[in-house]
Formats: structure tokens, sequence, C-alpha cells
């Protein structure tokens, strides 16, 4: 991390709380950002924006690491919460880390963005805004490594990114996480391309992605992590980033691609992957019909249920048949076979005899 001895006033703070607030109250019918799950800063305000910058002594730099240092071990317990990166970005601008603040209030978005809270187009239109009003070098790089992650562009992001990080930065910093994302998606691009050098590009390959599963830790509640190691790890290890992508967010913008994942890994085609839902689906979908006593809302299932076998439609089968004995159950599994054709008619019939 390189720090400048002067505290900056909290203008990447306010590029990331205003995005998500803004977006949350649009999609939440004008609740709050506290009610929508999104941390607030209250000393956050337009005022504080203009602050002239205070120089700050190495006791105070010395707190400002320590709490930076306390909120990375709360991330790797697996206490991150959203709202953290906000407090962590203002927490760098404080230390005059603007990369580290800029990367930060990324990392917030980054997550809001991957639980379908707000859309790509939030994020461009923040960071734009941020371009337009600091012509500072050090914002103009770390933003335009932002663009360029975003937008895939992995040779330019990750040129840009190794210049802002280290191996003086945290090894799972977000910084080097996006860098590790950038390789892992050059790797993927090139993994078909011939080439003469076939071994170097294996051990390469397992070099990253060790890198990338050894910080898994500290991103266990990011769905884009999960993506990101679904796309590039092949067999089991990839369909299981990508069953906890789906976990994660079942709505958000990277389910459908992981959903096409694990429909290869388990031999059906690509486009069967949208039937597909996760053993926690399966199961939160039956808890609900239960406890509601609402056999419908199970109607959600019968796509996966009609699919070629594989492990998540005979769990799901399996799963059904035993709830076969409640009471309006057996009737809409009976009602729903005879209403259809092919395998899916034989499993609800299989299921209604449970």
């Amino acid at each position: 991390m390189k720090t400048k001895n002067y505290l900056f006033p909290p203008a990447f703070l306010m590029l990331a709380f205003l995005v998500i607030l803004t977006s949350c109250q649009a999609s939440g019918g004008g609740k709050t950002s506290h009610e929508q799950g999104v941390f607030r800063n209250e000393s956050v305000n337009a005022e504080s924006s203009s602050t002239p910058a205070a120089v700050i002594g190495e006791a105070e730099m010395a707190l400002l690491l320590q709490s930076l240092d306390e909120m990375a071990e709360l991330e790797r317990s697996g206490s991150w919460i959203q709202g953290m990166a906000i407090t962590e970005s203002g927490l760098r601008e404080n230390a005059g880390d603007t990369a580290g603040a800029i990367i930060a209030a990324y990392k917030e978005l980054s997550f809001a963005y991957g639980m379908g809270l707000i859309q790509k187009a939030d994020i461009e239109n923040g960071f734009l805004n941020l371009l337009n009003t600091n012509s500072e070098e050090e914002v103009i790089v770390t933003t335009n490594a932002v663009f360029a992650f975003l937008g895939g562009q992995w040779e330019e992001a990750v040129i840009n990114l190794g210049s802002l990080f280290n191996e003086l930065d945290e090894p799972d910093g977000f910084g080097r996480w996006m860098i590790l994302v950038c390789n892992l998606e050059i790797l993927n691009r090139n993994k078909d391309k011939p080439s003469a050098s076939n071994d170097l590009m294996l051990i390469e390959n397992r070099r990253v992605g060790a890198a990338y599963r050894s910080i898994r830790a500290r991103y266990v509640p990011f769905p884009e992590y999960w993506y990101r190691g679904a796309r590039a790890f092949p067999g089991a290890i990839g369909a299981d980033y990508a069953e906890s992508c789906i976990n994660l967010s079942p709505q958000g913008p990277f389910a459908e691609e992981c959903r096409k994942i694990i429909a290869s890994f388990i031999g059906l085609r690509a486009e069967d992957g949208l039937s597909i839902k996760t053993k926690r689906e399966i199961e939160s979908i039956i808890t609900t019909s239960v406890n509601t006593g609402n056999p419908y809302i199970l109607d959600t299932l019968l796509p996966l249920i009609g699919l070629p076998e594989n492990p998540y439609t005979v769990y799901a089968v399996n799963a059904l048949r035993s709830i076969n004995g409640i009471r309006g159950f057996k009737d809409y599994f009976n009602g729903k076979a005879a209403a259809a054709s092919g395998r899916l008619a034989e499993r609800l019939l299989y299921i209604s005899r449970g």
C-alpha cells in the first residue's frame, strides 16, 4: 500500500455510498439503505467532501493501519458484512492510499452488483463522475484499471493494477484478487490455443489457480469470487465454485452462467443449466412450500424434474417423495403428472407413490 502522510476528503467513500444508497432506494420502494441491508455511515455528508486536507502524524497513521489490519482479519474470519468496504475506503483515504481507497469503493460496488442490488451501469457512472471531478494521476490510473476490469480487457487491467499493487500489499487484498482474476481469465482464454510451451502454461495455470484458491477465506461472501473460479477451474472444483456462486445470489448476474457450467459438468447441454437448481435451492423451495401449505410453489422445480438423469434431479425427486404424505401434496403431484408427458410425467408418478 502506497501512502502519503495527509488526509484526503472522503470523495471515494462518497462515491461508493451514494451509488449504492441511490440504487437500493430506487429498487426498494424508498426504503433506507439500512433497511436494505446496506451499511450507513452517518458521518458522510456533502460538507465533509470539501474539508481541507489535514496533516496527520505517525500515531494517527499507525491507528489507521491497525484498523485496516483488524478489518482484514474480520473478513478472513467470515465476518464481512455489506458496508465494510465503504469504511475501508474512508480509512485508506485518510491514510493517503488513493488507489486502495478507490479499489475498496469498487469492492463495495462489486459485491452489490454480484448480489443483484445494482447494475453494472451504476458502477460505471459512479467512476465516470470520479474521473470528471479528479485529475490526479493515481486516480486516473486506478479508475481506468476498474473500467478495463469491468470490460474484460484483462491485459490492460492487469498492467494498471500491477503498477498499483505488488508483493508488499496483502496477498489476499482486493487489488491482488483483481490481478489474479485477470491472470485466470487470460489463461482461460488461451487454454485451447496451440502453444510450444504447453508445459509452462500448465505450470502457470496451477500456480495462479493455487494462489486464487488460497485466498478463499476472505471472499466467501462474494459471488464474483466463486464465479471467476467456476470459469477458470475444470471439473468438480469449477462446479463446486459455480454452486457456491448460485447459493449466494440465485438471481444475480453470474447465476445463469454458473448453472450452465454445472450442466456441462454433469453431462447435460449448457442450455439445460437454466433448469438446474442447487441442493440448497431445492431444500429452500420445498421448505417454503411445506411451511406455507402451498404445493404450487414446487412448480419452479418441475423443469429440473424433467431433465435427463443427473444428481440434482435425483436429489429433487427423492426430496419431493419425502413430502408426498403431507395433505394436499399427493393430489398436487398426481394432477401435475396427468398434465405432463415423458420423463416429467413418469417422475411425478414415482413421487406421488412415495
